[in-house]
């Protein structure tokens, strides 16, 4: 028995990294797991691999949730499915580092576009999803909850140099997680987000020629300076970079009965960097 049985979870971004190792702990769990991903075979083989392991029913969306129309194809899937949706996390998403001076308008909004908007519109979209059953469960005075996670950044919290439109993007989103939680809290939505500090994925490994990924049909250079990597352990009070199954801890609580009682959070997963500083 797991504690998310019966649950049905859409997980962006889920092909690999933070999204991969939550989609797996979310089905190690019970819930049945769309995973999506720009790579539709990166996305099949992720899904026959957590089913496989899990039991658990999957199924798979490719496409670029920035264009026109596809985060409300990404909830229709889901809903086609599985017949509901009960459980949210917008998790996709890169990085494209310059300092400001010689930072583009596309660069900018690239970040904007992926980080703010996609949430946005995936949110709207699965709306009746949240709210409609809601309604029936209110008039018979049954509380059923449902949960979304934005995934945030410390960069967004704090702030961090060379990253100002990844800051913007991820600071926007906690803001539109607070006001969704006050929105949808009558509908029994918790609705929080997640600021991850270091965790080691394709983001915050070295900067290298085979650290790419290709974003409408843009190769785009992913990663830190090598020199910024073993620099970062040295803030972190705990020593050492967080892996993304610890990352999807956090999302996981967040996804579980126990955060029944918590919505409007930003939850901090840092291994203490920065510690004492307020979101």
């Amino acid at each position: 028995m797991g504690v998310l049985d019966g649950k049905v979870a859409i997980v962006t971004g889920s092909a690999r990294g933070i999204g991969r190792a939550t989609a797996d702990l979310l089905a190690s769990q019970g819930a049945s797991v769309l995973i999506n991903d720009l790579d539709a075979d990166v996305a099949a083989e992720t899904a026959a691999e957590i089913a496989k392991a899990h039991g658990t029913d999957t199924a798979v969306f490719a496409g670029d949730l920035t264009a026109e129309g596809v985060p409300e194809a990404l909830i229709a899937k889901a809903a086609d499915s599985f017949g509901k949706i009960d459980i949210l996390v917008n998790n996709a998403g890169y990085t494209l580092d310059k300092p400001i001076h010689t930072m583009t308008d596309d660069w900018f909004q690239r970040m904007l576009d992926i980080h703010t908007v996609v949430p946005f519109r995936t949110i709207r979209a699965a709306a009746p999803y949240f709210r409609d059953p809601a309604k029936k469960e209110r008039e018979q005075g049954v509380e059923v909850f449902r949960k979304i996670v934005n995934i945030s950044s410390v960069s967004g919290t704090m702030g961090n140099a060379g990253q100002a439109n990844y800051s913007a993007a991820k600071s926007a989103v906690v803001g539109l997680t607070k006001t969704l939680a006050k929105e949808w809290g009558q509908f029994k939505v918790n609705v929080n987000a997640v600021a991850f500090g270091h965790i080691e994925t394709r983001l915050t490994a070295a900067k290298t020629d085979d650290n790419t990924m290709t974003i409408g049909g843009e190769t785009v250079y992913l990663g830190i300076p090598e020199a910024m990597v073993g620099a970062t352990s040295f803030l972190i009070p705990l020593g050492r970079p967080g892996t993304p199954e610890e990352a999807a801890g956090g999302v996981f609580y967040l996804c579980s009965p126990w955060s029944n009682y918590v919505s409007g959070q930003v939850l901090n997963v840092t291994g203490g960097q920065w510690l004492g500083m307020t979101s």
